[in-house]
């Protein structure tokens, strides 16, 4: 059974990749860190455990006498892994954390995975350990070129990409003809009142962005000022009926909504022939969620382990034949072929050449920004 297959019993809406709360305010500079110095011994050598804290449902399981990846793993090292399924959401998350991490004291864990925003937060207060690089060398043979040099972790130091996702627009092609770009959400007739956008500032504002041909990897505040006062307007004359998570996946196969702001694996785990995942024609917001060790982490080269394990293609292709999102490993397409053919050629697993250079990173953001932006982006869709 496949993830896709849970979340579609579950109502789709389950769960989701990206975090739809706001970004917890770090107004303490004490609590900053240096990585270097919130450090634990390494005791991987002699005691061969673990402790990973991931999202639900985001792991391959053991199916009769097929193994899953992680059993592969413990078989293959030795080490007894504890895979807790407790980020529920990333803000969520921190408050679990915040206060061990925010004063050099264990979190009891080994590795996060969290979406590249907090990834990159933590990273930014120090939290976060630097990776040894020649204990994961198939991390840097391995990434997809698309996900190299993030703004927040330019040689992937501290981060290696779970899994990953767009952003993009999704139509009910049974209520709409086919919607192309941002802009259309925001100004078609027939659209009007029936158009949700993400609670997640950061693909939407990277949407809107993209729409007036500004990169949202690197822009001004004269810039955001354009993009979130075009959302403001379009909202003030009713063209959008609401800002939401995931549950849009229900209410655009209801006709609730007939077009939205959407995320990939959405769509692709939806399995309604009636719900069209569109790349906008001006690019689409690519994000991922990502392995972190955090300070004080005692297991440092059994993470380092994990992260090597899951860069291998053929380990790669068994774990995005379950999750179906964006699989950030070359050469695991390869290898789909030996799983499932007919997940070879899907751009939501295996994107295309073409398909990533339409794709766009969020600018990392200082303190300020993160006050500011969040701030305003909190007025315009809570309002």
């Amino acid at each position: 059974m496949s993830r896709r297959t849970l979340l579609k019993g579950a109502g789709v809406g389950a769960f989701t990749l990206a975090s739809l709360a706001v970004l917890p305010r770090f107004s303490t500079p004490d609590r900053k860190q240096d990585p270097a110095a919130c450090f634990a011994p390494d005791v991987s050598g002699s005691d061969p455990r673990f402790v990973i804290s991931n999202w639900p449902e985001y792991i391959d399981e053991d199916d009769g006498d097929v193994k899953s990846s992680m059993t592969l793993f413990s078989e293959r090292y030795g080490i007894d892994v504890s895979y807790v399924a407790d980020v529920n959401d990333n803000a969520e998350f921190f408050a679990k954390v915040v206060n061990q991490l925010g004063t050099c004291q264990s979190t009891g864990r080994d590795m996060f995975v969290l979406t590249d925003w907090l990834a990159a937060r933590m990273i930014q207060m120090g939290w976060i350990q630097k990776l040894d690089k020649a204990a994961v060398p198939n991390l840097d043979r391995n990434l997809l070129s698309s996900l190299r040099g993030a703004d927040w972790d330019p040689g992937r130091d501290y981060s290696a990409p779970w899994q990953s996702g767009f952003t993009g627009i999704a139509y009910n092609k049974a209520k709409v003809k086919e919607v192309r770009t941002f802009d259309e959400l925001l100004t078609r007739p027939d659209l009007r009142g029936r158009v949700s956008l993400l609670t997640e500032m950061r693909d939407t504002m990277g949407l809107a962005l993209l729409s007036d041909g500004k990169d949202p990897s690197r822009f001004t505040d004269g810039d955001w000022d354009a993009a979130i006062d075009k959302i403001r307007e379009a909202r003030g004359r009713g063209q959008i009926r609401s800002f939401t998570g995931n549950e849009y996946i229900n209410d655009l196969a209801a006709g609730n909504i007939v077009a939205c702001t959407a995320w990939s694996g959405d769509v692709a785990a939806a399995e309604d022939e009636n719900i069209v995942f569109v790349r906008p024609d001006e690019g689409m917001m690519i994000w991922s969620d990502n392995m972190l060790v955090p300070n004080l982490a005692t297991h440092q080269a059994n993470a380092q382990k994990w992260i090597d394990h899951y860069y291998d293609p053929a380990v790669a292709a068994r774990l995005a034949a379950y999750v179906w999102y964006v699989c950030p490993v070359e050469g695991a397409q390869r290898e789909m072929e030996k799983i499932d053919g007919s997940l070879v050629d899907n751009p939501l697993i295996f994107p295309t050449d073409d398909y990533l250079r339409a794709t766009h990173q969020f600018m990392a953001l200082q303190e300020f920004q993160i006050r500011q932006y969040e701030g305003d982006y909190a007025d315009v869709s809570g309002g």
